[in-house]
C-alpha cells in the first residue's frame, strides 16, 4: 500500500528577500490531504546576501554559476542548522523552492539558484527541487505553482491571496483552478521604504500618513500587464523595467506619498479580481500591513480571513513541501489551467545523497 504519511522539510525564499522560510511538516492523506506544522522558522538574509541576491539578475553566466554553488551551500547549512536546532531526525525528503533569479517565461527561461544536486549530498537527505523548469519547457509560465496546494489544503476558501513580493491569487472557476500574479507588492514597498533606512513599512503606518497622488495612481493602473489575459505571471524584471522607472519619474514625491499611492494601486488591482460575496484567505508578509488590508477591505467588500502565524508566514513553504510529496508519488503538481503548459504534469528534480 502506498505511503500516506510524509515528514518533509519545506524550504522557500521569496522575491521580497525577507529570508529563507523553513517548515518541518507532516502530510497525511486520508479522504483529503491534511498537514501538521511541527517546526517553522525564518532565517533572515544578512546585508551582504541581500545585496548579492538583489543584483543577481545582472550577473553573467559564469558569475551566476558561482552564485548558484554558493547559495546551494548556504541553503544546505541553514537546513542542517534547522534540523539540528529542532532535533529533527525523521525526514522523508527536503522540498526546496530555491531562489528565483530571473523569470522570463515568454522566452522559455526560468532560473532558480540553490537547486543543485550537491544540496542532497550536503544535507544528507533526498531532495525534491527545481519545480519550475519542466513547466517552462512545456510552454508554461512556470508560475504560479502554489495553487494546487491552495486547492488541496485550503479549498474551503473562495480565494487564496498571498501578499509577498508579488500579490498572487488562486480560485476555482467552473470547476477549474485558476491563478495568476496580480501585481507587485512588497518588492515595491520595501524598495522605497529602504530609502528611509527601514526594512519595511511596519503595519503600513508610513503609507497611512502619505498623500495619494492621482496622476501616478492613474499611470500605475494603466500598466499593460493588467490588460493581459491569464495565464500570466510576474518577475522582478517587470518591476525593474516598468514600475520603478514610472514611479521615479515623479521625482518630487516624498517616500510616504509613494507608499500611500502604491498601496492604493495594489488594493485596486486586488479588488478588481475578488468578486463579492466571497471569503479570502490572506497570507504572506503583506497580511501584517494593516493599512493595505484596510484598503483591500474597503475596495472589495470581501470577507478577509487572516489565519494563524504558521499559515500567514509559511504557507508557501508548506505547499512546496506538498508539491514535493506529489512529485514523489508521481501525481500532478503543476496545473496547465494555471501555467498555460501543454499538459498537467508532475514537476521537479529528485536528487539522492551519494552516501
Amino acid at each position: 500500500m502506498e505511503t500516506q504519511n510524509y515528514n518533509v522539510i519545506g524550504v522557500m525564499s521569496g522575491t521580497s528577500l525577507d529570508g529563507i522560510d523553513l517548515v518541518y511538516v507532516q502530510f497525511t492523506k486520508s479522504e483529503k490531504w491534511n498537514f501538521l506544522v511541527k517546526h517553522a522558522e525564518t532565517i533572515d538574509y544578512n546585508d551582504e546576501w541581500r545585496k548579492v541576491l538583489k543584483g543577481a539578475i545582472y550577473l553573467n553566466e559564469v558569475e551566476l554559476a558561482e552564485l548558484d554553488k554558493n547559495y546551494t551551500k548556504l541553503l544546505s547549512e541553514i537546513i542542517q542548522g534547522f534540523k539540528s536546532k529542532n532535533k529533527i531526525s525523521e525526514v522523508d525528503f527536503v522540498a526546496s523552492h530555491g531562489h528565483t533569479v530571473f523569470h522570463k517565461p515568454e522566452k522559455g527561461e526560468a532560473y532558480q539558484i540553490g537547486n543543485l544536486p550537491m544540496l542532497a549530498d550536503a544535507t544528507e537527505e533526498k531532495v525534491v527541487c527545481d519545480f519550475r523548469v519542466a513547466d517552462v519547457k512545456l510552454g508554461g509560465q512556470g508560475a504560479p505553482l502554489v495553487p494546487i496546494g491552495d486547492k488541496l489544503l485550503f479549498g474551503e476558501y473562495d480565494y487564496c491571496l498571498n501578499l509577498g513580493g508579488f500579490a498572487n491569487i488562486s480560485f476555482e472557476e467552473n470547476g477549474v483552478r485558476k491563478a495568476f500574479d496580480i501585481c507587485a507588492v512588497n518588492t515595491v514597498l520595501n524598495h522605497y521604504v529602504a530609502k528611509l533606512d527601514l526594512p519595511y513599512d511596519n503595519k503600513g503606518e508610513l503609507a497611512a500618513t502619505g498623500t495619494l497622488h492621482e496622476g501616478l495612481l492613474s499611470e500605475l493602473n494603466d500598466l499593460a500587464y493588467y490588460k493581459k489575459a491569464f495565464p500570466k505571471s510576474l518577475g522582478i524584471e517587470w518591476v525593474e523595467s516598468d514600475v520603478f522607472p514610472l514611479i521615479d519619474s515623479y521625482n518630487s514625491l516624498q517616500v510616504v506619498d509613494i507608499l500611500r499611492t502604491y498601496v492604493e494601486h495594489a488594493s485596486i488591482q486586488i479588488a478588481n479580481v475578488v468578486s463579492v460575496p466571497s471569503n479570502v484567505l490572506v497570507t504572506g508578509g503583506g497580511a501584517y500591513n494593516s493599512f493595505l488590508i484596510k484598503r483591500i477591505k474597503a475596495l472589495s467588500k470581501a470577507i478577509i480571513v487572516i489565519p494563524n502565524k504558521n499559515i500567514v508566514e509559511f504557507k508557501e513553504a508548506i505547499i512546496f513541501g506538498l508539491l514535493g510529496v506529489l512529485r514523489i508519488r508521481e501525481e500532478v503538481n503543476c496545473l496547465s489551467s494555471i501555467t498555460g503548459a501543454t499538459k498537467d504534469h508532475s514537476s521537479g528534480q529528485v536528487y539522492h545523497p551519494k552516501s
